[in-house]
This record gives structure tokens, C-alpha cells and sequence, in this order.
């Protein structure tokens, strides 16, 4: 925004913003809103802007397309955008022939993802996942942003209600873990069944990962010395391990003289 704001005040705002007219007289941007803030920043008080007479959902519609665009987007961000345009084109009616060649169940918003996966490059089965990202809990989407649980495991718990969805909260908070694609789904197939129970989920939840195990890494610089050369890492692995039990049991030996 820095830099943004750096650029108006020395280049001048060289994109216009693009408005819409509302009946109040006032306008309401469609593109540009980061532009309009350096320039209030600035303190620049008129800004150039093309002003368009479109209704409500081509705004959105216009809105979406111009944000999705940016180089860097969370999985939020898309999932809102995707579901706000797929709304705006159902509200219109109206469709684009799709040249794709996806197969599309007919339903107009399936028809509306269709239309803006192949807008975006992506399927329509794509897009529908991602709207399904906005049925999580805030807390839950929070850790997709930051890439702390999987866009899959997300869309598998989307399907779970919000008092399930803090279950999992509750439990992901507790043992300092996220679910794996596996127990995501496991904990939809209870939910849609409706045999999804808060014990279950804590049981589920608890069982250790092999990518949440703890491991030690000791760089291999600094222990190569000690073992013959032909021995591999897991040779050099057990001798390490056998020379702490080792340890352990003298330990104990003399602590008990």
C-alpha cells in the first residue's frame, strides 16, 4: 500500500477506477477500491473513473473478476468471490455457452460454476469446492488461509455442521493437530450418516499422524565420523538408539546403588 501510495503521489492514478451510479446519486466502485485508498492516503480529494449503468449482480459479477486476477489470492478470498458471482449469474439467468466439453449436471448452479471454471481454467467440480469452503466456521477457514490444513481435508469438513465443525475445532486446539484427508473424511461420513458424536471425533482426533510424529534430525556431518563407512542410516540409526539404551541402563544402575 506503501508503494501504492508512493506511485499516486509521484505518477498520478494512471488506471481510472470503474463505478457504478447509485439512485442516491452516490457511486459505488466496482474495480479499483486499493487505487481509491492510496488515494485517499495521499490525500488526493478527485480521482478519474468510468462510470458504467449496471445493475446490482453484473457489478458482482464484474467485481469478482477483476479481484481474481490478483496475483496472490487466498483460498477465502476465492471461495467468497466463486460463490458471489455464482449467485449474481443465477440471479441474471442467463448462461454461457460452455465450450469446454465438461459434463455438467443441468441445475442452474452447476451451469453458473461451469461457466466460471471455464472463465477461470478450472472445473466445475473445481469451483464447487471452493464455494464449499465458505460453510466453515471463520475459526476453521482461518487455518486453510495460513496453510495449516489442506484445501481436501477442508472441503470434507465443510459438509459437517457448525456445532460438528467445533468439535473438531475443540479437538484441533486440544492436541495441537489438523485431520488428514482420511480422517476428514471419516468425519463426513458420520456427520451425513448422522452418527457423528463429539466422542468420536475426540477419538479420531487423537490418533497420532505420521507426519505429526516428532522426529530428531541430526545432520549427518556431524556423526559420520563416528560409524564405519559402509554403514547406511539405518545401521547408523539402531547403533545410535542401542548406545542410548546403553546409557539409560548404567544410568539406572548407578541411581539405584
Amino acid at each position: 500500500m506503501d508503494q501504492l501510495v508512493w506511485s499516486v503521489l509521484t505518477q498520478g492514478l494512471l488506471t481510472p477506477l470503474v463505478v457504478r451510479p447509485l439512485e442516491n446519486g452516490e457511486y459505488e466502485v466496482i474495480s479499483g477500491h486499493r487505487r481509491l485508498h492510496a488515494c485517499k492516503k495521499a490525500g488526493i480529494e478527485t480521482v478519474p473513473a468510468l462510470i458504467y449503468e449496471i445493475d446490482r449482480d453484473a457489478a458482482a459479477i464484474a467485481l469478482v473478476d477483476s479481484n481474481l486476477h490478483r496475483e496472490s489470492i487466498l483460498p477465502s478470498e476465492k471461495a467468497f468471490a466463486y460463490k458471489m458471482k455464482a449467485d449474481a449469474m443465477c440471479r441474471q439467468g442467463k448462461r454461457s455457452d460452455l465450450t469446454s466439453g465438461q459434463h455438467v449436471p443441468k441445475s442452474d448452479d452447476n451451469r453458473a460454476m461451469a461457466v466460471i471454471g471455464e472463465q477461470a481454467g478450472e472445473s466445475y467440480k473445481t469451483v464447487q469446492r471452493y464455494i464449499r469452503l465458505t460453510h466453515l466456521l471463520p475459526e476453521i477457514l482461518q487455518k486453510v488461509d495460513a496453510g495449516q490444513i489442506a484445501f481436501t481435508p477442508a472441503v470434507h469438513l465443510s459438509y459437517l455442521s457448525p456445532a460438528e465443525q467445533g468439535w473438531v475445532l475443540d479437538e484441533m486446539e486440544r492436541n495441537d493437530c489438523t485431520p488428514s484427508v482420511g480422517q476428514a473424511y471419516h468425519l463426513k461420513e458420520h456427520s451425513m450418516a448422522g452418527t457423528l458424536t463429539k466422542d468420536f471425533v475426540a477419538g479420531l482426533m487423537s490418533q497420532e499422524k505420521a507426519n505429526q510424529k516428532e522426529r530428531l534430525k541430526i545432520p549427518m556431518e556431524r556423526i559420520r565420523k563416528y560409524f564405519p563407512r559402509h554403514y547406511t542410516t539405518a545401521q547408523m540409526e539402531d547403533a545410535i538408539v542401542k548406545m542410548c539404551e546403553a546409557q539409560f541402563r548404567r544410568r539406572a544402575d548407578r541411581d539405584a546403588r
